[in-house]
This record gives C-alpha cells, structure tokens and sequence, in this order.
C-alpha cells in the first residue's frame, strides 16, 4: 500500500533536506579533490584542520562522497512512493546520524577542530531522521 498523499509535504522535507545535504556534501567533494580549502566562516584553520586529518577519508575514499551516496540514497527515498522507501529512507538517515555523530566526536574530541559544513551536514541528516521516524510511525499507526 502506498503512502498517503497526507505525507506528500514531508517528502517534500526530505527532498530539500537531502539536495542540501548533495549540495554540501559535492562541495566538500570539490574542495578536496580540487586541493583548495573550503570557505569557513570561522576561518581557515576548522575546515583545513578537519579536511586535512587522517579521518576525511575512508579507504582513501572521502567522507564527502559517503555524503553524496547517503545524500542521492534520501533523495531516491524522498521521490518514490511505496512503503518500502519510506524504509529505506529511515535507514539511510539513521545511519547517516549515527555516522555523523561519529565524525563530530572526532572533530571535538580527536581532531580539536570544528568545520562549519560538516557540522551543517551533521544537522540536516539529524532533521532527516527525524522527518523519515515521522514518516515510519504514520505507516505504523495505519497498520493498526
């Protein structure tokens, strides 16, 4: 059964939360690949600091590419209309914030550095989570 079209706004949330998130996440992209640093309006050293570390990268891949994957995973999640993608996006944005609260703790605690654009990344997968959790508890309520 397909969502109601009551829902039809909040996948319009999860639209705009996830371009932003793409938009972010292919400038942090650009940057690194780029070799420039990325506008902080904290200045340089947060931004630098943490894109510079040892942590911006997994496997030698960015974190900001995990982003666009996570980011296009919402979007994908946001435009489609089963039950099944309401899921998915649940999913992708829990493990997005838990991922993120992971690299905000390295940011204070390891790296001692703050980035302006990943802590913005950080707040748009937790506002996603909690729009995707909205979107999980209707499709639950409906099954009683």
């Amino acid at each position: 059964m397909a969502p109601s079209t009551k829902d039809g706004n909040g996948r319009v949330v999860l639209g705009v939360l996830a371009v932003a998130g793409l938009l972010i996440s292919a400038y942090l992209t650009w940057t690194h690949f780029a070799g420039i640093t990325p506008v902080c309006a904290g200045g340089r050293n947060g931004c630098e600091t943490v894109q510079s570390s040892r942590y911006a990268e997994i496997l030698g891949v960015p974190v900001s590419v995990l982003g666009i994957v996570g980011y296009a995973g919402l979007l994908f999640s946001a435009v489609l209309r089963s039950e099944v993608d309401v899921y998915l996006g649940f999913l992708i944005s829990l493990a997005g914030t838990l991922f993120s609260a992971y690299l905000t703790y390295l940011e204070v605690f390891v790296i001692h550095a703050l980035c302006q654009w990943c802590l913005a990344s950080a707040g748009i997968m937790v506002a996603a989570l909690v729009r995707t959790t909205s979107g999980v508890w209707r499709l639950s309520r409906r099954g009683q």
